[in-house]
């Protein structure tokens, strides 16, 4: 029997506050935040006014015109970044259970989250000290090099389905290159952000660097991406908002880089382990209750093992243990609100209403077990056709949609029907078949006989509406600097080039 922990080790029931200029203050109002596991009230958190959302920005701003911040050596940032991460490190048992309460997802999960966070700070803390610029033979006496700067003060607004590793993702490339931030996580999982902002002042960070704003899109992130003070704006979210948020930028031709989620392909052929391509189907899916912008949502199956794939997948999916995250035999947690979880039976519906066939899941878990929590079991339809909506849209969930091929040409015409490009996969043994079929995918993160590889290495984002620019790697440095030539002239003398005259 799984042990459940009755009582939460990490004290939610205390002051959860804006972080702005390098102190904590209240809000001009609150907002109440309900444990997914059990449609329960967590705690409470304070958010901002929109005077607060200007203080922030303009905080920020005199941090990177006046303060020390960008002026270090790489090497001095490097130290405060590695003292993040080392933070981070031992305060993760703590921040484990943060996320989980918050957000719903397992133990087991958030675990991995808050460790890749760290490392996500400490591989940009080692890639600043790093050679960098160029210099460019020209003619003499010229002497041209070319070097990257910080773009300034950059707004970045962050989901709810891996709050402290997305602020990770934001922050420490930000951070690394020089920058000042306000950072609005999402108003439905801040614990771990507020959180870190007290260990961003415990690691000696400046005041004015970071600023953390709570509230919602409309009366914080909107403010954020408008204002002619911010430089760069940073968000990860649906493409109806990224949209919003590109046309903000407009005012002062900010600098975007969007991540706006996918609707990806898991090709499978007939060549390939069926049991295996069966385990990864699952993880691809169900791994954080498919709340994953990269989410193998797609199954496109070749026909001859269509039918025992989708029941395979099935026997399975049925065995996936769903409950609350701080059970410790849990596999799958509830989804993050009660407003996702109705979106997500919404789009069940709608896949039957298209003829679809439900295979199996499809409702709300109810019982003891589940309380009033936001479970939904995991879901599978065949006998889809491309058009359907469930097909094209993002459901953002544990819904998986299974699509058949006789061809590999149609199994990349399936995989490339859709208006979104963020990743993709290809299962097949055969290794000239993968290399042909996988550089044929239009999608930026792409695995061959995998999913969910993420590495902080990598470059992070997709084709089409999947979004504009890339996160993580040295790709992610640069997208927060600017790109400057500097030419100097060795022996300024006269150019002559118009005549004198007397």
């Amino acid at each position: 029997m799984a042990q459940t922990l009755t009582a939460p080790k990490v004290k939610v029931d205390r002051k959860w506050q804006l972080f702005i200029d390098g102190k904590f203050q209240d809000g001009d109002s609150e907002r109440s935040l309900v444990n997914p596991a059990n449609g329960k009230v967590l705690t409470k958190v304070a958010e901002a006014s929109p005077g607060q959302v200007e203080e922030a920005i303009k905080a920020a701003r005199r941090a990177f015109d006046k303060g020390p911040w960008p002026r270090l050596t790489a090497f001095e940032r490097a130290q405060t970044l590695f003292k993040i991460a080392d933070l981070i490190d031992a305060n993760a048992e703590e921040l484990a259970e943060l996320e989980t309460l918050n957000g719903g997802k397992p133990l087991r999960e958030t675990s991995y989250d808050i460790a890749d966070s760290a490392n996500c700070f400490r591989y940009y803390a080692g890639l600043i000290t790093k050679p960098t610029g160029t210099t460019v033979d020209v003619p003499a006496p010229s002497v041209t090099s070319i070097v990257r700067e910080p773009i300034g003060v950059c707004g970045q607004i962050i989901p709810w389905n891996y709050p402290l590793l997305m602020a990770a993702w934001k922050l420490a490339p930000c951070l690394a290159a020089g920058n000042t931030c306000v950072l609005k996580p999402s108003e439905f999982t801040p614990l771990t952000v507020v959180r870190l902002a007290e260990l961003l002042q415990q690691a000696g960070l400046p005041e004015g660097v970071v600023n953390i704003v709570l509230g919602d899109g409309p009366k914080v992130g909107q403010p954020i991406a408008e204002s002619k003070l911010v430089d760069k704006i940073a968000f990860t979210g649906s493409v109806k908002t990224g949209k919003l948020i590109a046309a903000a930028a407009l005012g002062n031709l900010k600098k975007v880089t969007l991540e706006l989620g996918g609707k990806s392909p898991m090709i499978v052929f007939s060549d390939f382990d069926l049991d295996v391509a069966v385990d990864y189907a699952l993880f691809a899916i169900y791994c954080n209750s498919g709340q994953v912008c990269s989410a193998g949502s797609r199954m496109i199956v070749e026909d001859s093992i269509y039918e025992s794939f989708v029941k395979k997948m099935a026997e399975r999916a049925q065995k996936i243990r769903v409950g609350p995250g701080l059970e410790d035999d849990t596999e799958m947690g509830p989804l993050v609100s009660e407003s996702q979880m109705k979106r997500v039976l919404e789009y069940i519906e709608v896949g039957k209403k298209e003829g679809a066939k439900l295979v199996t899941g499809g409702e709300r878990l109810k019982g003891d077990k589940f309380g009033e929590g936001f479970y939904v079991s995991p879901t599978i339809f065949k006998d889809v056709k491309s058009n359907m909506r469930i097909v094209q849209e993002e459901i953002f969930g544990p819904v998986v949609v299974v699509q058949k091929f006789k061809s590999e040409e149609e199994a990349v015409e399936l995989a490339n029907d859709s208006d979104y490009g963020l990743a993709g996969a290809v299962f097949t043994k055969d290794i000239t078949r993968a290399h042909k079929v996988v550089k044929q995918l239009r999608a930026g993160i792409t695995w061959v006989n995998a999913y969910h590889n993420t590495y902080t290495e990598c470059p992070w984002g997709g084709y089409k509406q999947s979004g504009w620019g890339r996160e993580l790697g040295t790709f992610g440095l640069e997208a927060y600097t600017e790109v400057k030539q500097i030419n100097i002239n060795l022996d300024p003398i006269a150019v002559g080039w118009f005549e004198n005259q007397e």
